[in-house]
């Protein structure tokens, strides 16, 4: 079984979603990415989902 999931971001949407397909998950924000506000939710919204902390260790300024 793989255990690496890549992480598909999209933002400025009408709501917060999250769906694992295939090997991604694909999260949908309400926030633009605009001064770290979109990262700032993404992690809230895995944080939530996990029931963990969640860092971003890379993918700063990217969509994946």
């Amino acid at each position: 079984m793989d255990l690496v999931k890549n992480v598909i971001v999209k933002c400025s949407k009408s709501s917060n979603d999250f769906i694992e397909k295939d090997n991604n998950f694909i999260v949908s924000l309400k926030s633009r990415p605009i001064d770290g506000k979109a990262n700032e939710e993404l992690i809230k919204v895995l944080s939530k989902k996990f029931k963990c902390k969640v860092e971003i260790v890379s993918g700063f300024k990217s969509k994946k």
